[in-house]
């Protein structure tokens, strides 16, 4: 709702047109009540929620179609609400409808879904039974001759790579000869070890105790996580021969 001390209209709001097409002028400007201060907005929300605005039933123009429990309302639900149900559909699965086909059906072949969905030994079964007996497929159908790269002798050329690099070519000097005559060659003092800081040690110290401590906590943790896994595996594997 405008009130007339509103000095945006809604016409204002949404773009003024003129006579002609062309010249439409868009305003994406906020409306006067994103400046209202912060105490009205809440006295304002204060009395919608004491006393809400009564509006008139909603009039619906086209038949709702059902689509089930939305995504938001399966989200809000509990946990232990989602084990019960999926519990009762491995139990007492929904009886659906025979399904009608409209269209004349494409064989595809199985699905990834029921290839996921087989027991592992299934799958081993399969490759092992490919590996002794294999299918035999019908003889390929080329539709085109193929190409002949024109080497008769089989034999298969490769580029120099001083053709293929288009970098600059760099030639490194020549060593250095060994000039004739004697050299007198000094020994190199030798480094003078420092006494290290107390503190530094000291430090250094701590740093690897606590990289000692963090590396056993996440060797505990690695360990808590395998185990826990495991546990899953074998409750996984022994529901699978229960219910199977």
């Amino acid at each position: 709702m405008f009130s007339s001390s509103d000095p945006r209209q809604p016409s204002q709001a949404l773009g003024t047109a003129s006579s002609s097409d062309d010249s439409i002028e868009i305003d994406l400007l906020l409306s006067q009540s994103w400046n209202k201060p912060l105490w009205k907005r809440l006295l304002e929300d204060l009395r919608d929620v004491i006393s809400p605005e009564k509006l008139p039933p909603l009039q619906l123009t086209s038949r709702p179609s059902n689509v089930g429990m939305l995504i938001g309302d399966r989200v809000s639900l509990p946990w232990y609400r989602t084990i019960f149900t999926n519990l009762g559909d491995v139990i007492m699965p929904e009886t659906l409808p025979p399904l009608e086909l409209e269209s004349r059906p494409i064989d595809v072949g199985e699905l990834i879904a029921d290839q996921v969905a087989h027991p592992w030994w299934t799958s081993l079964l399969r490759n092992l039974a490919d590996r002794v007996a294999p299918e035999r497929m019908p003889p390929l159908e080329l539709t085109s001759k193929p190409m002949d790269p024109g080497f008769a002798s089989g034999a298969m050329l490769l580029p120099r790579w001083s053709s293929v690099i288009s970098t600059p070519k760099v030639f490194l000097p020549d060593k250095p000869k060994p000039q004739q005559g004697f050299t007198l060659t000094l020994p190199k003092p030798a480094p003078s070890k420092a006494k290290p800081d107390p503190r530094e040690v000291e430090f250094i110290h701590a740093v690897e105790s606590d990289l000692k401590r963090d590396l056993r906590r996440s060797l505990f943790r690695q360990r808590v996580w395998i185990c826990l896994v495991g546990v899953e595996i074998l409750v996984l594997v022994g529901s699978l021969f229960w219910w199977g």
